[in-house]
């Protein structure tokens, strides 16, 4: 199954126009055909694979982003590292240390697969839909960060106390604490049982 492809205009601040096509997949992740980013996220959703990257500071704290005002999707709200999507045909690994350099400027190390996740959660603020097979990783972030503007307003490395307290004061991805709990396993394996993950 395969859709044409249509141009998202917007996104970016010099308001370059793109095309990206995604992997559609069934429930067991196995690639179906492929589709236009934005219809993919139109209601009700068409499953697709993606991934989400958490990375980690040499004191246990989760690096966070908010994304970018200008995004079409979820803009200004606060998530995780990274996350995307692979071109189709791209291993979900090689899109996860692609994009964590492309966006915030650093190549994660201890790179580690956290398993996979699916979920269906609409977006109220933009009306689009997140139907994902979310393809997990926990890595450490080492190096100056040097966030690209067009994709990220702020970061942050935060304990899990201070996660809690954020995620109560400060609007969240939709995705986030989904994903996250699908990574926790891993994270604690990571930042070890000490770290309160």
């Amino acid at each position: 199954m395969t859709t044409t492809p249509v141009t998202v205009t917007g996104g970016s601040p010099s308001g370059v126009q793109e095309s990206i096509m995604l992997e559609l997949v069934d429930e067991n992740g196995t690639t179906i055909g492929t589709a236009e980013k934005l219809s993919a996220h139109q209601p009700p959703g068409r499953l697709h694979r993606a991934f989400s990257v958490f990375l980690f500071d040499e004191r246990g704290r989760l690096l966070l982003q908010r994304r970018a005002l200008g995004k079409y999707h979820s803009p200004g709200v606060w998530s995780n590292t990274c996350c995307g999507h692979p071109f189709p045909g791209e291993a979900p690994f090689a899109a996860a240390a692609r994009r964590t350099h492309e966006e915030l400027g650093i190549s994660p190390t201890l790179l580690a697969e956290a398993g996979t996740v699916s979920y269906h959660h609409p977006d109220p603020g933009s009306g689009l839909v997140e139907h994902e097979y979310n393809h997990l990783f926990v890595g450490l972030a080492q190096g100056a960060l040097r966030p690209d503007p067009t994709e990220i307003a702020d970061t942050a490395f935060v304990t899990p106390d201070e996660l809690d307290e954020r995620h109560r004061s400060a609007e969240f991805s939709a995705w986030f604490m989904t994903v996250l709990d699908a990574a926790r396993p891993a994270v604690r394996e990571l930042t070890g049982t000490a770290g309160g993950w």
